[in-house]
């Protein structure tokens, strides 16, 4: 490896090592290790080659000494023929140890990034809504990526770089000072000149980095909130785009300002270290020649000792630079495990239970429930914020108690944030309760499989929530083993056939960012046919008709029809006339049951059902009613 190289790769490792050097403990090098085990054969064979490799690095430059000794020595040919051989012999084996040291690096390097990220992913699957719902998703996905791939470093650059470096110096060393220690000694004086700056000059730059990251991550911020629908909807309307194309060109324009100047200075860095090397260079040659030319030293020791220089210099230079780098890959593994160390709230147990076969009954027993608070479901890291907000814990459901019998239709109506939503996502068993028990067929949620529960339930949310994907892989998420006859029959159930036949692609039309190439409509109808495809025996709809219009939501009311035929349901309601013919239906109030009773019953006993009634449609007497949920 030459200077220049050393230079630019120890300038490029200390900008961007990352700064925040937290101390880390020895728990933290023992889950390391548990990573590392699973690949040790290949870290055994690539740390040994990368031993071989560095031998044979110094080897040449000392061949080539005897080489121009012969020369000038008058040896045979035969003798200087197979010493140039030799060089050339390890040059081709130092060349095949390069692929395969590369190879290993790669393999351990990717098998690392694979085992991380598999494991951060498969461990944020299992934490709770309230995780998704506080953390920014940029910042989770910065775990999957950037820290992921900072971590690999450790052990596909880093820990072959330390090893291969220092084996290198070490037998660089001592061939110079056997060769000539008053040389050696000069060389190693001149190093601070080569290495100070490097450090010093890297860590400027690591802060002029650092700077045009941030303007990088606010622009990639900027473009990602306006270039959705809503967001583009929302800048075109109130956003004042002059304002917003000016925010961005001034960021922009910080970002190549900053692009310039450290273009220059590492030019300038470059080209000072490359004259520092060559000085060294003409040090070498200048005092070896005149020991040469006294009979102190032979010429071939001074060609030697100039090959040698660099490497010297080159490893020298990297394992100066060597701790930050580890430290940065440090700060990535704990980064990483900061993740893996959230406890999921919800765990299943290992003897569940799966629901009962037939009708379902949904019970809630005394049920009392309280949000968490953000310690137990998050990090500051993850939200980007400096402490964690302290509030939670306070209960929001208090000793809420019904049963839905097999086949029934129980309808939850109350003002907003009463808890009717709170009570649909305790079912599925979204949160765990803090009190008293939900039962699914008579047996609590906390002891059936989560995958037996996921079988058995259906939800349908307001927002119709679909993955930028095909229509036919929103679907299948509902059971992928579904045929073609299946998917086109959910649709024409959901009243969605002739509108999936009128496009291009079909099922295979993309649906676009939150399913927004389609109506609130549509995209409810759909959500609807994907839980018709998984044929739940439990049905939850969640004001699924809150914000369509009374087109849609005479279309959807009829999908909805079609999905609720036969199946327990618990539906929450916005429009009290989509709920008429519940077979119970429960007024919420602050987290507790305040009336339950029929349509009828209800209206007649002139309490808060007969309030939310009347205010309703006392507020709207034109508006025509939408016909109840078909039996």
């Amino acid at each position: 490896m030459s200077m220049e190289v050393a230079a630019w790769n120890s300038l490029y490792g200390t900008m961007h090592a990352q700064q925040d050097q937290r101390p880390f403990s020895g728990e933290t090098l023992r889950r390391i290790g548990g990573f590392a085990r699973r690949h040790r054969r290949q870290l055994t064979w690539f740390l040994l080659l990368s031993v071989v490799s560095a031998a044979l690095a110094v080897a040449t430059p000392v061949l080539a000494g005897r080489v121009v000794d012969g020369i000038v020595d008058g040896a045979a040919l035969s003798l200087v023929s197979g010493l140039s051989a030799l060089i050339a012999v390890i040059a081709v084996v130092e060349a095949g140890l390069g692929l395969v040291t590369r190879w290993l690096s790669a393999r351990i390097g990717e098998g690392l990034i694979l085992d991380l990220r598999t494991a951060v992913f498969d461990h944020v699957q299992r934490m709770p809504v309230a995780f998704f719902t506080r953390t920014r998703t940029g910042a989770l996905v910065s775990r999957l990526n950037n820290d992921v791939i900072g971590a690999q470093r450790a052990f596909s650059d880093i820990l072959s770089g330390v090893v291969g470096n220092l084996v290198t110096l070490t037998l660089t060393l001592v061939v110079m000072v056997g060769i000539s220690w008053q040389i050696t000694l000069l060389a190693l004086l001149l190093l601070p000149v080569f290495v100070l700056p490097a450090r010093r000059m890297g860590t400027r730059l690591a802060g002029l980095e650092r700077e045009a990251a941030d303007h990088n991550a606010a622009m990639g911020t900027q473009m990602t909130e306006r270039f959705s629908a809503p967001g583009a909807t929302l800048v075109k309307l109130f956003g004042r785009p002059e304002r917003e194309s000016a925010e961005f060109a001034e960021r922009a324009g910080r970002v190549r300002d900053i692009g310039v100047r450290t273009a220059m200075v590492q030019y300038a860095f470059i080209t000072a270290l490359v004259l520092v090397s060559a000085l060294a260079l003409a040090l070498v040659y200048g005092l070896g020649g005149f020991y040469a030319l006294r009979g102190q030293l032979d010429p071939g020791s001074v060609v030697a000792l100039a090959l040698l220089l660099t490497r010297l210099y080159a490893p020298l230079t990297a394992l100066a630079s060597a701790r930050v780098e580890v430290m940065s890959a440090l700060v990535s593994f704990e980064r990483v495990f900061e993740i893996l160390d959230l406890r999921p709230l919800i765990t299943e147990r290992p003897d569940a239970l799966r629901v009962p076969d037939g009708p379902v009954s949904v019970e809630l027993d005394g049920v009392s429930f309280a949000y968490p608070s953000a310690d137990k479901v998050s990090l500051a890291s993850l939200e980007e914020v400096a402490h964690l907000d302290t509030r939670g814990g306070v209960e929001v459901l208090h000793d809420v108690s019904f049963r839905a019998e097999p086949g029934q239709m129980v309808a939850l109506v109350g003002s907003s944030g009463a808890g009717k939503s709170t009570i649909a996502q305790l079912v599925p068993r979204l949160y765990d309760v803090d009190g008293g028990a939900v039962r699914l067929s008579g047996v609590d949620v906390r002891d059936l499989s989560a995958e037996s529960i996921r079988a058995t339930l259906g939800m349908v949310t307001q927002d119709g929530h679909l993955f930028h994907e095909s229509l036919r892989a929103n679907l299948l998420m509902a059971r992928p083993e579904a045929s073609e006859e299946e998917l086109w029959e959910v649709l024409r159930r959901a009243r969605l056939a002739d509108l999936v036949e009128g496009l291009a692609d079909g099922l295979d039309t993309v649906v676009g960012e939150r399913g927004y190439r389609f109506s609130g409509g549509e995209r409810q109808r759909l959500t609807i046919a994907r839980l018709l495809l998984a044929r739940p025996r439990v049905v939850i709809l969640d004001e699924a008709t809150a914000h369509l219009d009374s087109t849609s939501e005479a279309a959807v009311q009829a999908a909805l029809g079609e999905a609720l035929e036969g199946r327990t349901a618990v539906v929450i309601a916005h429009r009290l006339s989509t709920i008429r013919a519940a077979d119970l239906i429960l007024v919420v109030e602050e987290g507790r049951i305040v009336e339950r009773g029929t349509h009828t019953d209800l209206l007649a006993a002139g309490g808060r059902y007969a309030e939310l009634h009347r205010t309703q449609f006392d507020q709207a007497p034109a508006a025509k009613e939408v016909t109840g949920l078909p039996r």
